[in-house]
């Protein structure tokens, strides 16, 4: 059975790294690829003397008017036997950013949208509905290559039976706003602080004293209790609804302590569940 992964997503967030790694697993990689020749070019790999079970397609607004031709292609893979899958790969604004400066590359769009933070925020209208068909959804923002590579061998590679949807936990301070993409939040805030205890305000979320400060409250036990019924309920219906990514944020004042801990926490329980999980300590780095 040929598999085709689609890989796509924000300019910058690393499709070209990602696809050299699959290319390293064995994948047939083919970069920028016009998404009208998608259905030929799948034909002829399904059909060539040289074996290929396993096919990577970069494709993303560099196609310019030929990224409107993908979801005509999409339909037409899906009346055929062909397996295909869509990875969206993903990064904060502000690490986007800085990676062009850091490159001193321009985003694709810049020109016509007047400068790199206003062609992100372009680039991710124009690529929403194909986030919302994604089978997969990596999020680079705090991943070095080697991390990157270990995300992408245990999401495309790893445990087939988590196939049905991503879960990113993204941890937050109310006081640097919510998430715009949360699907759910949750406001740790009532949760013991740790902040006001000197031994651990300078530490964050990550540390273990924090960890274990946070979570030995009974409060702290009741809600983790009580949330993971829920999200583990919530999980199925939103497979079932079609939902591909699913973003849920916990926030405490800082984002620095108690919101981290148990983003960490959920991270944890999901991924014992089976699912594929991401997490992201947004504001980690402000302070508490």
């Amino acid at each position: 059975m040929l598999d085709i992964y689609i890989l796509t997503g924000i300019s910058g967030a690393g499709k070209t790294f990602a696809n050299k790694c699959l290319e390293d697993m064995g994948f047939y990689c083919v970069d920028n690829l016009p998404p009208q020749l998608i259905p030929h070019f799948v034909q002829l790999a399904a059909n060539s003397k040289r074996k290929i079970d396993k096919v990577s397609l970069v494709i993303d607004v560099r196609g310019g008017d030929f990224f409107d031709e993908l979801f005509k292609a999409l339909d037409a893979m899906d009346q055929s036997d062909y397996r295909y899958f869509i990875v969206f790969l993903d990064a904060a604004d502000e690490m986007l950013v800085r990676r062009y400066k850091e490159t001193r590359r321009q985003h694709p769009l810049a020109v016509e949208n007047g400068g790199t933070i206003e062609a992100i925020q372009a680039e991710r209208r124009i690529l929403k509905r194909l986030k919302d068909r994604a089978d997969f959804y990596i999020d680079t923002t705090d991943l070095n290559n080697w991390e990157f590579k270990q995300e992408i061998t245990r999401v495309l590679i790893g445990d087939q039976k988590a196939r049905g949807i991503t879960v990113s936990i993204v941890s937050f301070g109310y006081k640097y706003g919510i998430p715009l993409d949360a699907d759910y939040v949750f406001d740790v805030r009532f949760l013991p602080n740790p902040f006001y205890e000197e031994s651990l305000k300078r530490l964050s979320g990550e540390n273990e004293e924090v960890y274990e400060f946070v979570l030995g409250s009974p409060v702290s036990q009741e809600f983790v209790k009580k949330t993971s019924d829920l999200i583990l309920f919530l999980l199925p219906h939103a497979i079932a609804e079609g939902k591909n990514n699913l973003v849920i944020a916990f926030g405490c004042t800082g984002g620095h302590h108690r919101s981290v801990v148990m983003a960490i926490e959920f991270c944890r329980m999901l991924t014992q569940q089976g699912y594929n999980v991401s997490v992201r300590h947004r504001d980690i780095s402000a302070g508490g």
